[in-house]
């Protein structure tokens, strides 16, 4: 089928009470990956391209085949901008074919990030396209950060109450102890936080920086809104582990399909799992 937006997933997701996966991809394997881990599972989907997946493959490429993936399953596929980082971008996006943009306005102060919000939200609603936004900080695991700190860092309840109040945006990045990367460590949520922030503002809520995090403390977030968690250095660990085991069994391997093959393989394994994980399984 085609690309679908993401609102109208989420939406379901919130009536249902589950969440959607929402897996990076940047390359041929890990898109086929995605598609055939929610087709095995019934699942909607949402594959999405950050930053370094564009410069890497290209935005034509990415949109492509995330494009021909869709059309090829049976399963809701949208294609999403992660962290997208300017207003431009967002635009380039939105005309390439992506059917919901994020735009990352967190480093801003709170007026700055509601301008920019707003200014994305009007050219995407223009054409149907989802708009999820960011307020609040989510790190890197390689930042050194002490527990006030770390506070600082986390989404004000109050001010996403005004965020989304002057925005109308359709989803909610929040910073409630996850980041991004592999993590040292075991992360702890803030669920109380996530728990008001939800009751403030009732739109779906995004997780991101989800590799890592306990399945419990996952599925605990998503019964209290969270309605799109963010998976990608699962997927890559995954990924690079199948194709690091071929070259170890036979270092003289040249055919990169040798590889890649069971690297893909993989990656779907690892996307079942959090396909269940997050109660999207059997809900396409």
């Amino acid at each position: 089928m085609p690309l679908v937006g993401v609102t109208e997933l989420l939406r379901k997701a919130e009536a249902g009470g589950y969440a959607v996966g929402a897996f990076n991809c940047n390359n041929m394997e890990i898109v086929q990956a995605i598609t055939a881990a929610a087709e095995a599972e019934n699942a909607p989907v949402i594959m999405q391209a950050s930053q370094g997946a564009i410069k890497y493959a290209g935005i034509d490429y990415i949109t492509t085949m995330a494009r021909l993936a869709a059309e090829q399953t049976s399963v809701p596929v949208a294609l999403h901008l992660d962290h997208g980082t300017s207003f431009e971008q967002v635009v380039q996006c939105v005309r390439s074919g992506f059917t919901s943009v994020m735009i990352d306005g967190s480093k801003l102060s709170l007026a700055e990030n509601i301008k920019l919000t707003k200014r994305v939200l009007d050219v995407a609603r223009a054409v149907g396209v989802s708009v999820e936004a960011e307020l609040g900080k989510i790190g890197g695991t390689e930042d050194d950060i002490t527990v006030s700190e770390r506070d600082a860092f986390f989404t004000d309840p109050e001010e996403a109450k005004i965020f989304v109040s002057e925005t109308g945006v359709d989803s909610l990045a929040i910073a409630i102890g996850t980041a991004h990367g592999q993590y040292k460590g075991t992360p702890k949520l803030d669920l109380e936080r996530l728990e008001k922030i939800k009751s403030l503002v009732g739109i779906p809520i995004v997780l991101h920086g989800s590799s890592g995090v306990p399945d419990d403390a996952i599925r605990a977030a998503i019964g209290l809104g969270v309605r799109k968690v963010n998976i990608d250095t699962n997927i890559r660990e995954a990924f690079t582990e199948a194709a690091r085991k071929v070259l170890e069994a036979n270092p003289r391997e040249i055919d990169p399909r040798k590889m890649l093959g069971p690297a893909r393989e993989a990656a779907i394994n690892i996307i079942r799992e959090k396909i269940r994980v997050f109660g999207s399984d059997n809900k396409a």
